[in-house]
């Protein structure tokens, strides 16, 4: 059974951040792989099409055997929530350990997302806790989480750093350099394409 790393998102534009947790995960959990997997149909109606985004991280992952990039939920169509996501990876793969990568604050507002019950059915919480001042919390909502839905949590020691893809759109926006923020190929396709330069979006991690 290989173990899988699974990180969502809506990449909009992925950046080394995204790569360093994703590198981190599979380090400290021992993954085989991690996939990236962009969210479809966004909530936010000024976010880039699925395959825009999807062509970023394709860019972004490339020459790292370990990392893929799987375009599911943007050929489902729709919203999509995470646990169809892990329910579709178990029918697709049902040899294979699943790990769900998120940041820690996911822990105090998980049980408000569509069916906590069976994302924690389908696989291991690895939630990324960004610098010790908070572990002690994490500890505590850990705890809880496992004793309403016998989930499964690895919590993950994280580097403390401060940034986003909205950061790097407001970047790009104001003509600022993004090199070292993201691949110089995703940094060289946002400059071919235009993207960013004039909206303005809401926050995202």
């Amino acid at each position: 059974m290989r173990k899988i790393g699974i990180l969502g998102g809506t990449f909009n534009p992925v950046h080394v951040g995204h790569l360093m947790l994703a590198e981190c995960a599979r380090d400290t959990i021992g993954l085989d792989e991690v996939w990236f997997i962009p969210t479809g149909q966004s909530y936010k109606k000024n976010d880039l099409p699925g395959e825009e985004r999807l062509n970023m991280v394709q860019m972004a992952i490339a020459g790292n055997p370990a990392f893929c990039c799987l375009d599911l939920e943007i050929r489902r169509g729709g919203y999509t929530y995470t646990y169809e996501t892990i329910e579709q990876l178990r029918d697709m793969y049902p040899g294979e350990e699943f790990y769900f990568i998120a940041g820690a604050d996911c822990l105090e507002t998980i049980e408000q997302w569509k069916c906590p019950e069976r994302i924690f059915k389908g696989c291991t919480l690895a939630a990324a806790v960004r610098g010790h001042s908070c572990m002690e919390e994490m500890e505590r909502l850990k705890g809880e989480l496992v004793e309403r839905f016998c989930a499964r949590i690895i919590l993950l020691p994280f580097l403390e750093m401060s940034l986003s893809s909205t950061q790097i759109r407001e970047r790009v926006r104001k003509g600022q350099s993004i090199r070292y923020l993201v691949p110089d190929s995703v940094s060289d396709y946002i400059k071919e394409k235009g993207f960013y330069r004039e909206e303005r979006q809401e926050d995202e991690p």
